[in-house]
């Protein structure tokens, strides 16, 4: 059945939460009435955006833009679609907060189909906080999220979330440090640091991932990953970047498989991964691999790492998670680029923002891309916007208007049968 709720219901849901409020814009009682009344395939796709320099996220369906909402935070966000879509992380690391937003976008499989229920987004009435949050893993019915100065991760079962239900377990670390914590199995996997001394700003050193039992008890030797950064999963593996390679990791009888893939000899000298991505229906990862190239990684199959070089340094990049093969990286020059990951090669550009440089902080204002069915989606922070790009010719399809700096992004929804 498909759901849909007023405006004004959810506003008083989400006024109950001072911290993190929520406003509806042109919406009004018909075009609820309208969703109430379909049936058949529908296709959604809901776009949430955060600014970058006011504490905001606005949200709106993608070929209705008008139709929109806009959530207060106390800071800038990075967005996670966790749960299936079904809610957003806003993760606020220099404010040390997280907000969540159920997306009002749910599915129920029914093996040959998928219902799909929308509502109005909303707010949940808790928020978490903690010394500096940063990576978000959502894996096997968990949300993690590590707290980068606190020295533990906490972890939310993603139904619960999917409701806006916020209740968190804790798992604690030998030392707070800049990693990840996920599930895996009936195991929890953490990344490990030293225990050096570092003064002032200086990063405490990773040494690599090790498994944990329900109790916090190591199981097993550490798996060594010098500088551990970025994770993914894809299929049955999990990976992540590391100064000698990448580290995979799977589950198998009697705990985790542990299993280093060193950078081939013909690659680039001291160049590392610490950003991967895996993909939904393939079992490989894309990770970047220095400042213009990207690498393709099978955990199987030779070759098992292949290096693609871009024409100019990358600013962004994201898979398809509905055509295997297809990826998508947006470069300096403000070219937006296809890859075909089985060929491991670019198959088609096109020029659709204003030139970026990546000169400067690494948090400076700067596209963000992600995949909505047929189209990229690209924040364009100077522009105002929000770019759709159609993914067959990297056309542009029109632009959205979005109030500030349109900075980082999630894509929730997809298609569904209504009953």
């Amino acid at each position: 059945m498909l759901k849909y709720f007023g405006g004004a219901s959810v506003l008083a849901l989400c006024l109950a939460s001072a911290s993190f409020a929520h406003d509806t814009h042109n919406h009004d009682h018909e075009h609820a009435e309208k969703h109430d009344h379909d049936h058949g395939d529908v296709t959604l796709y809901r776009i949430f955006v955060g600014d970058h320099e006011a504490g905001k996220v606005t949200a709106f369906d993608l070929t209705e833009p008008d139709h929109r909402w806009s959530f207060d935070t106390t800071g800038q966000v990075k967005l996670y679609p966790v749960a299936g879509g079904a809610a957003v992380a806003a993760v606020q690391s220099d404010n040390d907060q997280v907000d969540f937003i159920t997306s009002g976008i749910s599915f129920r499989d029914h093996g040959d189909h998928a219902d799909i229920e929308i509502a109005d987004p909303a707010a949940a009435e808790k928020s978490l906080q903690g010394p500096r949050p940063f990576h978000v893993v959502s894996h096997g019915g968990k949300v993690s999220i590590n707290y980068d100065k606190g020295g533990y991760a906490e972890l939310l079962d993603e139904h619960e979330l999917s409701h806006g239900h916020v209740e968190t377990t804790r798992f604690d670390q030998a030392r707070a440090h800049h990693g990840f914590v996920t599930p895996m199995g009936e195991y929890t996997l953490s990344t490990v640091a030293s225990d050096a001394q570092v003064t002032g700003d200086e990063s405490v050193p990773r040494l690599g991932l090790q498994a944990f039992d329900a109790d916090g008890k190591a199981q097993g030797d550490l798996a060594a990953c010098t500088a551990i950064h970025g994770e993914a999963f894809s299929g049955a593996y999990l990976a992540a970047g590391c100064k000698e390679g990448v580290l995979t990791a799977t589950p198998e009888e009697n705990g985790v498989a542990f299993k280093l893939l060193p950078y081939p000899a013909d690659f680039p000298k001291d160049v590392t991964t610490g950003t991967i991505l895996g993909s939904k229906s393939v079992q490989m990862f894309l990770g970047n691999h220095g400042a213009d190239g990207l690498v393709v990684i099978d955990p199987v199959d030779e070759p098992q790492m292949r290096r693609i070089s871009l024409p100019f340094r990358r600013v962004d990049f994201a898979l398809d998670p509905a055509k295997a093969a297809d990826a998508y990286v947006l470069t300096e020059d403000g070219q937006l680029h296809r890859i075909d990951m089985l060929d491991g090669k670019i198959e088609a550009s096109a020029k659709i923002t204003a030139p970026y440089s990546m000169d400067g902080h690494w948090n400076d204002p700067r596209p963000r891309i992600a995949v909505a069915g047929d189209e990229v989606v690209v924040t364009d922070p100077n522009a105002g916007v929000v770019r759709r790009i159609a993914t067959k010719d990297l056309s542009e399809i029109g632009t959205v208007k979005v109030e500030g700096k349109p900075y980082n992004i999630a894509v929730t929804g997809g298609s569904g049968v209504v009953h």
